[in-house]
This record gives C-alpha cells, sequence and structure tokens, in this order.
C-alpha cells in the first residue's frame, strides 16, 4: 500500500515548512549522490556517513548533532521518495494545526526519539557502529500525531496485488497496520538493515505528542498560527453539553471561521442561531449525539450572517461574514 494523499483539508494556507522539509532532503541527497559517486564510491560513501550518520555508539556518548544530520539523509532514490512522500501526505496537516515552529521542533524531536531508541537496541544488539540514516524516524512521529488528530480522515492509497487499483482507507485504519508492520517485519527480519526501531520510536512519540497537544487545547491554552491568516481569539462557550475540544475562532478583515471539533455527526444535523444583543453565536444539533455551545463574538459593532457550514472528518467550519 503506498498513501498518494488524504482528504483533510487544511486551514492555514500552504504547509511551506513540511515544503521546506522536502526540498531540503532533496537538495541534500543530490550533495550525497555528488559526493559519493552515486554511493559508488565505497570509501566516500562509508565516511560520509560515519561523519554526518547517527552512529549508535556515538549518539548514546552524546554526539546529538549526527541525530540532526542523520535525518536529512538517505541511502537511495526509493529510499528518499517513499519517505518524502508520506511527509507530503501527512505532514501538511501536522504543520496546519501545531503551526511552523511548533511543528519543526515536534519533528526534530521524533527524529532524536527515534535515533535514541534505536541506538539503544543496536549496541545492545552489538551493531553499535554502524550509522542509522533517513527521515522515517521523524516522519514516524508524523504519522502518530496524525493518528491521534485525525482519525477520521480517509488516506487515498495505491494497492498492488494482482491488480492497480486506488481506494480510501481511513486513518485509524491505515497507520496501525502500517505501525504493526514494523513490529511484524522488526521480529522477522531484526538484522535486515532497516531500523524498524527507529520508526517504532518515533510513532510512540508522535502518538504522545499528539496526544498531550489535545489535552492542553482543551484546557484552552493558546495556540500558534502563521501570520497573515487573521487571528485566533478566545472565547466564552457555555451550555456545553457534550464538547469534544474547544473551538477556534478565526478573525479575518470581513469574516469570522469558527472551528470545532464534533465527531459522530452528518451535516444535516448542524443548527446555528445568531443574537445580536448579545453578540452570541449558538451552535447546536439536532441528531442522536448533543453539541450545545455559545460562542461570545468579539467586535459589538458588527452584524454576521452564516456564509458556509462545511462538515468534514468530524471538523465542523463556519464561515461568517460580517456585516457592518
Amino acid at each position: 500500500m503506498f498513501p498518494i494523499h488524504d482528504d483533510n483539508e487544511r486551514i492555514h494556507g500552504r504547509p511551506y515548512l513540511n515544503y521546506s522539509l522536502i526540498g531540503i532532503n532533496v537538495i541534500i541527497f543530490i550533495f550525497e549522490v555528488a559526493i559519493t559517486g552515486n554511493f559508488s564510491n565505497a570509501g566516500a560513501t562509508i565516511s560520509f556517513l560515519e561523519n554526518y550518520g547517527a552512529v549508535p555508539d556515538n549518539v548514546l556518548s552524546g554526539n546529538m548533532l549526527s541525530i540532526i544530520t542523520s535525518m536529512f539523509l538517505h541511502a537511495g532514490i526509493a529510499h528518499l521518495v517513499g519517505n518524502m512522500v508520506f511527509l507530503f501526505v501527512f505532514g501538511d496537516n501536522i504543520e496546519d494545526r501545531f503551526g511552523r515552529i511548533k511543528y519543526l521542533l515536534a519533528y526534530i524531536f521524533w527524529g532524536a526519539a527515534a535515533a535514541l531508541i534505536h541506538s539503544l537496541y543496536a549496541v545492545y544488539a552489538g551493531d553499535g557502529q554502524i550509522p542509522a540514516i533517513g527521515a522515517s524516524g521523524a516522519i514516524s512521529g508524523v504519522l502518530g500525531a496524525y493518528l491521534v488528530m485525525f482519525p477520521r480522515s480517509k488516506i487515498y492509497t495505491i494497492v498492488i496485488a494482482f491488480f492497480i487499483t486506488t481506494i480510501r482507507i481511513p486513518a485509524i485504519a491505515f497507520i496501525p497496520f502500517w505501525f504493526i508492520m514494523q513490529i511484524i517485519l522488526q521480529l522477522l527480519d531484526p538484522l535486515g538493515g532497516v531500523a524498524y526501531f527507529a520508526h517504532i520510536g518515533g510513532f510512540v512519540a508522535g502518538v504522545g505528542t499528539g496526544y498531550l497537544w489535545k489535552i492542553l487545547k482543551d484546557n484552552n491554552m493558546t495556540l500558534s498560527q502563521p501570520k497573515g491568516q487573521g487571528r485566533i481569539l478566545k472565547h466564552d462557550i457555555r451550555n456545553s453539553n457534550e464538547i469534544y475540544s474547544t473551538p477556534e475562532i478565526i478573525v479575518g478583515s470581513d469574516y469570522y471561521e469558527i472551528i470545532a471539533e464534533m465527531p459522530g455527526l452528518t451535516q444535516s444535523d448542524i443548527m446555528t442561531n445568531y443574537d445580536p444583543n448579545t453578540q452570541n453565536f449558538h451552535i447546536f444539533t439536532t441528531g442522536a449525539r448533543k453539541y450545545d455551545m455559545n460562542i461570545k463574538l468579539p467586535d459589538e459593532k458588527v452584524g454576521v450572517r452564516v456564509d458556509n457550514i462545511e462538515y468534514r472528518n468530524g471538523i465542523t467550519r463556519i464561515r461568517l461574514a460580517k456585516e457592518f
């Protein structure tokens, strides 16, 4: 199975950091090919990987810089393309949710966690001098966070068996299947040259980060947002019988956009009402699962009208046009 894209729409514009990470990996791979003669010069290749790869003995001795450099190295075009496709499909939504700075820090943290877990296992197995390279540990963290934050997203996947076809697989099925395969492959081929423990360690770190993010968000902590897309404001929520997580209000020059996680609905279940006297925007549902929230809009000098309501993968997006 090979993912090609998902159906998760971004909120905050283009994922320039994710694009930059992909671009940096490609540029460094071209540099690798030039230095090593497309990996045909054994001496140059070994020297390069020992200097910039994550050698487990060195990592556990405190060489943290090699963890960072190793995350941008790849052992061949297939290695590079496979990693970059996964990063392209899943990384944009994590950047969109975290913001660029937090995403970058989380990406490095996941790569470091992956390298440390792999190094512990490699030294135990007697392979402490074999350098590990690749972005897959950090990208495994991306997958872990994605599973927590977007479990209902559909992943458009190429399946190759006796035929080639494309199917949509829920993230809650696709990603756990991928993770289970890493465990199985590690058990079947522990000395096969693939750092499956790095994948496992990065994934677990990503899952933990995703849950921590949801806890902090649900406690109404301030989230970051890329510049130029409006402001995210704190707001009041009252009479909430069941709220999956705290919604956000994005304020633009002529609009508000309310974004809330409300799983278990259809779009026809979502109802709204606006009280101009109190500036409260009321969101409630008529289906089996009940949500009821009053959101205080920040500007007392403008009215609003509902321009669009969109519901996808448990995310409600309500676009309000300002009426001056």
